[in-house]
């Protein structure tokens, strides 16, 4: 299936680099948002989980990089996740699942970065509390299946996981958060590549699009920026790709 003979894939072309962009902004790869649009412009299946994992090493390692050039970074608390998630991810991503499932699998986890992007979990408290070792592998474990097996990294569940349990103040999750969606997206697209799953050669040009977002997204958001009009567009958009992943 080439990639670019999609219709209507100027448009997606031009949403793709904000997309990207957004979720840079708060430390995530943007997987979710890439599956979203993939879904709204009716790509096939077989290739929506290889494509989104792919833009997630890419954005979600620059989003990592300015996260932690900035100090946000907890090695402790990401290795309490990481331990788990990376060999869970990589036999998630060997798995293979019919696309009906899917498609319902993904809706449920677009509610968690539609919530997100409306900023739900964006409250953070003045002191954290250390995670218990065993607590961050079962949950990293859950997580890191379930990214290699849809495509996404990890972060739409984690971040909010990070703030809700009072485990990292806001910029120290996103700093976790994208390594993590580093190593699960890389562990979950090498188990698709040794089941037989092939990247198109086209997926590369979507990268290339990609990194311009992300590369802005993440220095902004590891400073300082607003991008609640923005976050809300992308919210709808969100939207929209769940409704249709539940009714198609």
């Amino acid at each position: 299936m080439n990639l670019l003979e999609i219709e209507n894939i100027y448009f997606f072309l031009a949403l793709l680099p904000l997309v990207a962009f957004l979720y840079a902004s708060v430390g995530h790869g943007g997987a979710s948002g890439y599956l979203a649009l993939m879904a709204l412009f009716s790509f096939a299946p077989e290739t929506m989980k290889p494509t989104a994992l792919l833009l997630n090493l890419f954005v979600a390692g620059i989003s990592f990089f300015y996260y932690w050039k900035s100090g946000y970074f907890n090695k402790k608390l990401f290795l309490s996740f990481a331990i788990a998630s990376i060999p869970l991810a990589f036999i998630g991503g060997m798995i293979e699942i019919d696309a009906s499932i899917y498609k319902k699998i993904l809706g449920v986890l677009l509610i968690f970065a539609i919530l997100k992007m409306l900023n739900v979990f964006g409250k953070e408290k003045n002191e954290t509390k250390a995670i218990k070792l065993w607590l961050g592998i079962i949950i990293g474990a859950g997580i890191g299946f379930f990214s290699g097996l849809i495509g996404i990294g990890g972060g739409i569940i984690l971040t909010p996981l990070i703030l809700l349990l009072n485990w990292g103040k806001m910029k120290e999750a996103a700093a976790v958060s994208a390594l993590f969606i580093w190593v699960n997206s890389a562990s979950g697209l090498v188990g698709q590549l040794s089941s037989g799953v092939v990247i198109e050669t086209q997926s590369f040009i979507l990268v290339a699009i990609a990194i311009i977002g992300g590369i802005i997204g993440a220095y902004l958001g590891s400073k300082k920026i607003n991008t609640k009009f923005l976050r809300y567009i992308l919210a709808f958009v969100l939207v929209i790709a769940c409704i249709k992943l539940f009714t198609t």
